[in-house]
């Protein structure tokens, strides 16, 4: 979508959203904002801040009810506008899951193409410290599992903007997954204005022989770090970001591991049915040369601690990261 040309602002994530949401709102004039505290608090994480007021009626708070907010969303969808309407923690998508599952995907199908639901759902997800049990789910893979549905998660404030937009601007229901650990981090230089552009699509962060790593959402500096570290001792990564879950770009994955004939994915989510689980499968379906076994590092099958030493014993970490790494390097199949 041809717009303005792009400027240059030094925003934090938190901003790039808030950005992104000013631009939708100046774009669509038939788009909306609404959530649980989204217009006059700004937003549990302060991300919505000013949007009240600068668009009035159009943003506004809702009960606490996140069935009826998703529900509301696929019917006013349905009748012409494009509603960006917030659910503060990914783990409370499950209460309006219904509506998600049985209703927004739906609408193209079952009135024959007649009708859509150009709808955004904005939440976060993932483990920061103290987070109880509740609060701390990474549930990606559920969603991916719903045929009609789009799913990205950004982690860096350039495409916390560039992907939000590109949620909002497509036809289709589109779940964006944040993470509330990015929020306040540091500044970048961010692109705004210029074209809006189509879903899809991966990011290649680094590039190396060794090995390929797939990783996503907010484990991506983490890992980003990890590959830096193996790089000094000589072990070149390619480092795939894979920001759209779903449309998953496959061949980037499979085209880097035909060069380097090693895979491992990284995530935040419990590794039992994880889409790590379904990258390995494209790729080893695909039948491009494994010199060793794919691998998978995740989550074990737990609920996650609330107390910090103990939930950073259990997550992956860059150096987790590093000695898988260096497993499959040093293993021949």
């Amino acid at each position: 979508m041809p717009d303005a040309m792009p400027e240059t602002a030094s925003l934090n994530f938190g901003q790039a959203v808030n950005a992104a949401l000013r631009r939708a709102l100046q774009t669509w004039p038939e788009s909306l904002l609404y959530g649980e505290d989204v217009a006059k608090p700004g937003g549990v994480f302060g991300v919505t801040r000013k949007l009240r007021r600068e668009f009035g009626e159009r943003v506004f708070d809702t009960p606490i009810s996140e069935s009826a907010i998703i529900g509301s969303a696929v019917g006013a969808a349905m009748m012409g506008r494009r509603p960006i309407v917030e659910i503060m923690w990914i783990d409370f998508t499950l209460v309006g899951i219904d509506q998600v599952i049985n209703q927004a995907v739906n609408v193209r199908y079952v009135s024959r193409g007649a009708l859509a639901a150009p709808l955004t759902i904005r939440t976060q997800q993932g483990s920061t410290p103290g987070s109880c049990a509740q609060h701390s789910q990474s549930l990606e893979a559920l969603f991916t599992h719903i045929p009609g549905l789009r799913v990205c998660l950004p982690s860096t404030p350039q495409d916390a903007y560039d992907l939000l937009l590109s949620a909002v601007a497509c036809d289709d229901p589109t779940l964006v997954i944040e993470a509330r650990g990015l929020y306040n981090g540091e500044r970048e230089d961010v692109r705004i204005g210029g074209d809006i552009a189509p879903i899809g699509g991966s990011r290649l962060r680094h590039q190396g022989s060794d090995l390929t790593i797939v990783t996503w959402g907010a484990p991506s500096r983490m890992v980003t770090s990890a590959v830096e570290s193996l790089a000094a001792e000589g072990i070149g990564a390619d480092l795939i970001e894979a920001v759209w879950l779903a449309p998953f770009d496959t061949g980037a994955v499979v085209d880097s591991v035909a060069r380097t004939g090693r895979l491992l994915v990284v995530h935040e989510a419990n590794v039992t049915g994880g889409f790590g689980a379904e990258v390995l499968a494209r790729v080893v379906e695909s039948g491009v040369p494994l010199r060793t076994p794919p691998r998978r590092l995740g989550l074990p099958d737990l609920r996650v601690p609330a107390a910090p030493h103990l939930s950073a014993t259990v997550l992956p970490t860059a150096d987790g990261v590093v000695a898988a790494a260096r497993r499959l390097v040093s293993t021949q199949s």
